[in-house]
């Protein structure tokens, strides 16, 4: 497995991350013994990073996850996250608290990774964090509990307006940011015609890289869409609610198969496996999350990543295919 530096953390991490949230669903909803198996699986593929938070099947992940690592007692890298009511009064101690809930179900002292699941916005609403709380308070409350230890270090989830995100990486107050990055939607790596039909994430990642931050790529396969099926795995989520790509789980999946002659021109052999090639072939991305149903999900990522980034025709062939979404509608 191919590692990466994790920004200027010194961190090593996996290109491959093992993602444990609710909409692959195995760490919330599996089987005991399946998750086990995976973990152990994954590790021993040299998967070092373990992603989770405590919204995750409302801390059955960390759980799960906590209970896992405990048995192996494998020498990996942990993050999770806090989010925050909008209205709450206390930040500082809304976060605290929720660190503390989270090492305890993940039976650990501390964590590697702590970050702010919330959006974040210019004006906040809608669940989303004013830019400017996030740079003051929330940065504040985040830095204490690294101080002491709790985390070594801190970061966001890079999802919201793209002006506000671009502030708060570049200020350099964090070290990690999940940013989301697939070929629906590469905007946060490389410029997309005018009138594409996606948020203009304006290069992101390479803020975050000027900035030092080590970058985890979120939705490599836009929450199932480019998996190449429709159907959906009983202990999947339903469809979740797209992040930067259409306004719809629907319209994600009609634009995917539009991204088929990148299989049939024989780039890939599947379109789950050109999706996960390309996120991984970007040296912008520090580690990528799948999230996984079944131990055989985890071992086609696995061999896709082993692949290889696409060859630059494949890249090309995507380009043009991006050129024909510009101009319809989001």
């Amino acid at each position: 497995m191919q590692m990466r530096d994790f920004g200027r953390t010194g961190l090593k991490v996996s290109i491959l991350g093992f993602g444990c949230g609710a909409v692959g669903g195995l760490m919330v909803r599996g089987a005991p013994a399946d998750q086990e198996r995976a973990v152990a699986h994954a590790i021993e593929a040299g998967i070092n990073y373990f992603d989770t938070a405590s919204q995750y099947g409302n801390g059955a992940s960390e759980t799960n996850l906590g209970r896992i690592l405990k048995k192996l007692k494998p020498d990996v890298i942990v993050g999770t996250k806090v989010r925050l009511d909008p209205d709450a009064d206390d930040i500082a101690g809304e976060v605290s608290r929720s660190l503390e809930a989270s090492l305890r179900r993940l039976q650990m002292d501390r964590v590697d990774i702590f970050h702010l699941h919330n959006p974040i916005t210019r004006d906040g609403g809608g669940g989303s964090l004013p830019a400017e709380t996030v740079l003051d308070e929330v940065a504040a409350a985040l830095e204490r509990l690294r101080q002491q230890g709790k985390t070594r270090f801190i970061g966001i989830t890079a999802i919201g307006d793209t002006a506000a995100l671009h502030e708060i990486i570049g200020a350099g107050s964090f070290q990690s940011a999940q940013v989301s990055f697939n070929m629906l939607n590469p905007s946060a790596a490389d410029p997309v015609p005018p009138g594409y039909p996606g948020q203009d994430y304006d290069r992101l990642l390479d803020r975050a890289a000027g900035s030092g931050a080590g970058t985890i790529g979120i939705r490599a396969l836009a929450g199932g869409a480019l998996s190449g099926d429709a159907a959906r795995h009983p202990i999947a989520s339903p469809p979740p609610e797209p992040i930067g790509s259409a306004t719809s789980y629907a319209a994600d999946l009609e634009r995917a198969q539009r991204l088929l002659p990148l299989v049939r021109e024989g780039f890939a052999d599947s379109l789950a496996e050109a999706s996960l090639r390309f996120v991984s072939g970007s040296p912008l991305i520090s580690t990528m999350l799948v999230g996984i149903a079944t131990l055989d999900q985890l071992e086609q990522a696995i061999a896709a990543v082993e692949k290889g980034p696409l060859p630059p025709e494949a890249l090309r062939c995507l380009a043009e295919l991006h050129r024909e979404f510009a101009g319809e509608a989001r």
